[in-house]
């Protein structure tokens, strides 16, 4: 900055002539002609035009960043990947004065990003820490790079390039964006590769498939640094990325993504002599729930299993860590199904949102997450009993002006501080819980769209022993942990880490379209600003992605009832608030944003603990309510099933006992 100022003040403490003067000029005529004044006109012209043009390229990759779902900048050197687009060099079209003065300012930036590199595990190591058990990794929702395998003539210029988790991707969204919409969507009708197309993305390999989202966006890497600090490598620690587009059962059919999972661990396992530690992120920690009772499964059972039995994951898993799970799923993969919007597209300005039309619309943004199968097992679990009815909700909070148990509201009127929960609808629309949005998202959508999720998923509460076992027979069920036990493992310990304080979606205002050209009928009411709502999204308690009760319902409360957890598997909840540092684009060593808690210092900390074996001194930390939200529930505990029996046991004595 300080050689930034000292141009700025040269430039304007004395005029500066159209060329330098030397001893020479004075022997040569000083003559300047018309012809090249217009050249220098003209030249100027055209790099006000270029820059122009480079400024709107880079507002609109911002704009396609969306999908990535966040905002975060960038260092300005990771515009170089950008290189091989079909412009000039960035640097060689912006004034270099403005390249230079770009540099200085990312520099303290990139300093104060790279804050924790290594240091967490340097001071462990000093303090006598090693690794001891194998590490397994499992990703979250779009943070995996998928890369294109096809050889199809549409599909050749990307062979082997990442058209999803990269510059290039930016690039093909930027070129030929219906093309690239080709290639990341997945078949309507089977959930696979699309029939016909000779399309082939597959999850990228290896620790950089989640390292980066592209250049410079970390996810991973710094939990990689510092496990290897304290002596992991490829030989102990693995990634376990999958392509997060597919319903789970199709990872399987597909990858045969389980089975190659389950053959590592047993490979490790007995390679190493010490149990794996299963660490999992976000949608990745459904995947794992999944993944213990597929590999328990028998593998002649419906939908097929890993053969492994009922013990397999007491003798292989040591510790799960799971990390801003969405156990309950992530309330906003329903507006993003519904309508193609979440709160990232609803607080875009008018012009921004124009701009992103112009990429994908709403229309098209909707066809996309619906044709991946992944995206919809983030649709909420539990139903009303977990997010609250017509009135109220567990989570709501003393004097705010709206209800949390509406989840989608259409009303004619803003509601105001003294509205409080009486609201006004159209007559078109009620207001909708999470049971009946869910019911309104199939009454709306496609048949194909409809298959897949009831095809693949459910969404219910077992409120009995007997559900719970026989629900452990339907694949459908295994990624809800409200419909499905833990596996029968009285070794194993569960970690839930996860930051709270940051306000997170939690219902919506929509509003009719009343756009003929629109396939879709309803959209976010953007224009309403009040209270609690911020242009249509209502705002609760969590991460920022994952609502508090979706993070921490089944660690606080959930599993400490006995159908959900047989064997008693000890849960240790460790909540991590929100502390941003001013000025640091990814938060800071103390954020508990949903991503950037990936590259917390205490969360890399505990990690590193937990994998070398000194996991046990870990306690609960709780500094949110979810304790008296989960209270709140509307899941009945065994001991209310067992007074149940009693008192049906005792009627049906005292029946036998009363003369006819």
């Amino acid at each position: 900055m300080s050689s930034f100022r000292q141009r700025r003040h040269d430039r304007t403490s004395s005029p500066t002539p159209d060329r330098d003067i030397t001893a020479d000029d004075h022997r040569r005529p000083r003559l300047v002609s018309i012809l090249s004044t217009e050249h220098v006109v003209k030249r100027g012209r055209r790099r006000w035009t270029w820059l122009i043009f480079t400024v709107g390229c880079v507002v609109g990759i911002a704009l396609a960043a969306f999908f990535a779902d966040r905002h975060d900048m960038i260092p300005f050197t990771a515009l170089s990947d950008l290189a091989d687009v079909q412009l000039e060099n960035l640097k060689q079209i912006l004034p270099a004065g403005l390249v230079n003065d770009a540099k200085d300012l990312s520099s303290p930036e990139r300093d104060v990003v790279d804050y924790d590199s290594f240091s967490v595990g340097l001071r462990l190591r000093s303090e006598g820490v090693r690794a001891h058990h194998p590490v397994i990794m499992i990703p979250g929702v779009i943070t995996t790079q998928l890369e294109s395998w096809g050889t199809d003539a549409s599909s050749r210029p990307y062979f082997r390039k990442r058209l999803w988790g990269s510059w290039q991707m930016m690039r093909a969204l930027l070129l030929n964006p219906a093309n690239w919409k080709r290639h990341i969507m997945l078949d309507k009708r089977t959930g696979l590769d699309p029939a016909g197309s000779g399309i082939k993305l597959r999850a990228a390999q290896g620790f950089d498939a989640t390292d980066f989202f592209v250049t410079g966006y970390w996810l991973w890497n710094k939990i990689v640094e510092n496990l290897a600090t304290i002596g992991y490598d490829p030989t102990n620690s693995f990634t376990a990325s999958y392509d997060w587009r597919l319903a789970y059962a199709n990872l399987e059919v597909r990858d045969q993504f389980f089975t190659r999972l389950q053959v590592h661990i047993e490979t490790v396992t007995r390679i190493s002599g010490a149990k794996a530690v299963l660490v999992s992120h976000s949608m990745g920690s459904q995947v794992l729930f999944y993944f213990m009772h597929w590999v328990e499964a028998a593998a002649d059972q419906g939908g097929g299993g890993g053969g492994g039995g009922p013990r397999w994951v007491e003798r292989h898993v040591d510790s799960w860590i799971n990390i801003s799970g969405s156990l309950l799923g992530a309330l906003k993969g329903l507006p993003a199904v519904l309508s193609g919007e979440m709160k990232d597209t609803a607080q875009l300005n008018a012009f921004a949102v124009y701009g992103l039309d112009k990429f994908l619309s709403r229309a098209e943004r909707a066809e996309i997450f619906r044709s991946m199968p992944g995206i919809s097992s983030l649709l909420p679990k539990g139903g009303n009993a977990v997010w609250g009815n017509a009135t109220w909700a567990p989570d709501d909070r003393p004097a705010q002006a709206v209800s949390f148990g509406p989840f989608i509201n259409f009303q004619d009127d803003p509601p105001t501080t003294d509205d409080h929960h009486d609201r006004r609808h159209t007559a078109d629309h009620k207001n909708l819980t999470v049971d009946e949005s869910m019911a309104y998202l199939m009454e709306h959508t496609e048949d194909w769209y409809q298959d897949q999720v009831r095809g693949n998923y459910s969404h219910g509460v077992a409120h009995s022993r007997q559900e719970v076992d026989d629900n452990e027979r339907d694949p459908r069920k295994w990624i809800n942990p409200l419909e499905t036990r833990l596996p029968y493992a009285p070794s194993l310990k569960i970690y839930c880490f996860y930051g709270v304080g940051k306000p997170t979606e939690r219902a919506y205002f929509y509003r009719d379209t009343h756009d003929p050209a629109s396939t879709l009928n309803v959209t976010i009411d953007t224009a309403l600003s009040v209270a609690d709502i911020d242009h249509g999204v209502v705002m609760g308690e969590g991460d920022g992605t994952v609502s508090l009760l979706s993070a921490g319902y089944m660690c606080a409360r959930g599993w400490k009832i006995k159908r959900y957890n047989p064997a008693g598997a000890k849960v240790v909840l460790f909540e991590m608030p929100h502390e941003p540092t001013r000025f640091n684009p990814r938060g800071g060593p103390n954020t508990g944003d949903h991503v950037d808690i990936l590259g917390r210092q205490s969360l890399n900390d505990l990690i590193c603990r937990i994998a070398a074996g000194k996991g046990d001194a870990i306690q609960d930390h709780i500094v949110s309510p979810i304790v008296e939200y989960s209270s709140k529930v509307k899941i009945n505990d065994d001991d209310d099933e067992e007074d149940e029996d009693v008192d049906e046991a005792v009627v049906g004595v005292v029946s036998s006992l009363v003369p006819p």
